[in-house]
């Protein structure tokens, strides 16, 4: 029965496979549509994925079937529980092969022992028009491949998966080979990386199991723009941390001066000092490809950073709340003492919202973490875990800001015997107001750079550049650290004179 169900379905693989054959050809003059192409090439992959089912029954050691049909090479490998192999060899095709850690999959809880892979290469798509969906393509290079695991109960990976793939098209040394895997209407990267290529193949590695392909991603013109656009992003970068490193320098001298800094100041610029360092780390690892292969570590690297610029936001905030209770108490003093104890209960607040943020995604979402870029990845709708915190933040800010310039206007009016305590803390508004700005509205661009080359360049301009704004609102623009610098230099010449007159006076005896 299971045979000549077999042989059914295998017929069923087989015409569909030359149905899309057709249908390619046809796009190609324009005779149907993209849509057809999609549900035909999908209507493949489940026929496909239900002929390997038949093909595997239960085994108590290991079994290999190889199937090969006009359009179509396939590999089936089932182990049992009494597989004495420690590891399983590559599958292949004849121009194609997987690493994948059966063994590691068979000895999962659910699964007692038993696990099964199929590996298929389909090779009647070298020209397909599926390729220039929504990614500019130059060609691809490779076979399309597929990878499941038929009748598994547990299909979750213990390792990534790594596939060589045989250039099917010349490698052009100017483009960027890109590793793709099908979902359902479209190609994307997320989860996929190139790890190794030379000049007849590539290595992908993916931490999920799909359909699978070699694209050449972008024009060489493109290339050369993204490639200048990654250096100056990074010189930007270093540009930033220096001013943020003299900003924290700046208030380190300060320190005795609450109109220069206050608790929430300091800890936002801290968080932003060791998100960008962190960020402008990964680019470069990124860029050098060391990396890519270390999957855990950029899934790590990327909850960092998501903890690390939250946590800016969430001291941005405490500081815009903090100056609102100073706006609505302006006559009522602090003691020290009770300054010294909002520091302990505001460090922790600030820090502890932003880990509980990252901790519930990463308990939620645990694969979200880990993009190409070693970000929250686009595919998970893990980034609401970061843009929603950010928009609430952004917009209460907005409310807090109106009623302090409402709270200050009114006490203008009302409390003509503190005039200068109230331009003091109008001139802490308007500089923490421009902070505000400077460090939120570049997030909302960011919402709209995707389609534009010129916002993305604006967009890492601003980010970047975070740290120099700080350091000219608070530092460059405040007479307070001025003074503070001209007498830290002023002692400088009082104690520098007296050396060289000594010296000359030796000079003329």
């Amino acid at each position: 029965m299971n045979f000549c169900f077999c042989l059914i379905v295998e017929q069923v693989v087989e015409d569909k496979l030359k149905f899309l054959t057709t249908q390619q050809n046809s796009l190609l003059v324009g005779k149907t549509n993209q849509d057809e192409l999609i549900s035909s090439f999908n209507n493949v992959l489940r026929a496909t994925d239900k002929l390997m089912s038949t093909l595997v029954k239960k085994v108590e050691t290991i079994s290999s079937v190889s199937i090969s049909l006009e359009t179509l090479e396939a590999r089936v490998t089932e182990v049992g529980p009494s597989c004495s192999m420690m590891e399983i060899p590559q599958l292949d095709t004849s121009e194609n092969k997987m690493d994948i850690d059966l063994i590691g999959i068979s000895k999962s809880e659910m699964n007692q022992g038993h696990a099964a892979v199929a590996f298929m290469s389909y090779t009647n798509m070298s020209n397909s028009s599926l390729f220039s969906t929504t990614i500019s393509t130059i060609k691809l290079l490779s076979t399309v491949v597929s990878a499941t695991l038929p009748r598994t109960r547990n299909t979750s990976l213990t390792k990534p998966v790594n596939f060589t793939l045989k250039h099917t098209a010349e490698f052009n040394l100017s483009g960027t080979p890109s590793c793709v895997y099908w979902k359902e209407t479209d190609w994307v990267t997320d989860g996929c990386t190139l790890i190794e290529t030379n000049s007849t193949h590539s290595v992908c590695s993916c931490d999920h199991l799909s359909t699978f392909a070699l694209i050449m991603q972008t024009k060489p013109s493109e290339l050369q723009n993204d490639h200048r656009l990654d250096v100056f992003s990074m010189v930007a970068e270093t540009l930033g941390l220096v001013f943020l490193v003299l900003t924290l320098l700046t208030f380190a001298l300060c320190r005795k001066n609450p109109r220069v800094i206050n608790t929430a100041r300091i800890q936002l610029c801290i968080s932003l000092l060791l998100a960008h360092f962190l960020f402008l780390l990964t680019q470069i690892l990124l860029k050098s490809k060391s990396l890519q292969p270390h999957k855990l570590a950029c899934a790590v690297m990327a909850g960092v950073l998501h903890f690390l610029f939250l946590s800016a936001f969430v001291w941005m905030f405490i500081e815009a709340l903090m100056l609102f209770i100073a706006v609505k108490n302006l006559s009522r003093p602090k003691s020290k003492q009770r300054n010294f104890l909002n520091w302990k209960l505001l460090t922790v607040v600030g820090y502890m919202i932003a880990l509980f943020v990252v901790g519930v995604s990463a308990a939620v979402v645990p694969e979200g973490y880990g993009s190409e870029q070693c970000w929250l990845k686009q595919d998970k709708d893990l980034k609401w875990s970061f843009l929603g915190p950010v928009s609430f933040i952004l917009a209460s800010n907005t409310i807090l800001f109106s009623l302090i310039a409402f709270s200050l206007g009114y006490s203008l009016a009302h409390l003509n015997s503190q005039v200068s305590q109230i331009k003091q803390t109008r001139t802490v508004f308007f500089k923490t107001m421009a902070q505000f700005i400077i460090l939120g509205c570049p997030w909302v661009l960011g919402f709209f750079t995707a389609d534009s080359k010129a916002l993305e360049i604006i967009f890492v301009i601003l980010i970047s550049q975070q740290g120099t704004f700080i350091f000219i609102v608070h530092c460059v623009l405040s007479n307070e650290v001025k003074q503070k610098y001209r007498k830290l230099l002023g002692g400088f010449q009082v104690n520098f004179s007296p050396t060289i007159i000594t010296e000359t006076s030796t000079t003329q005896g």
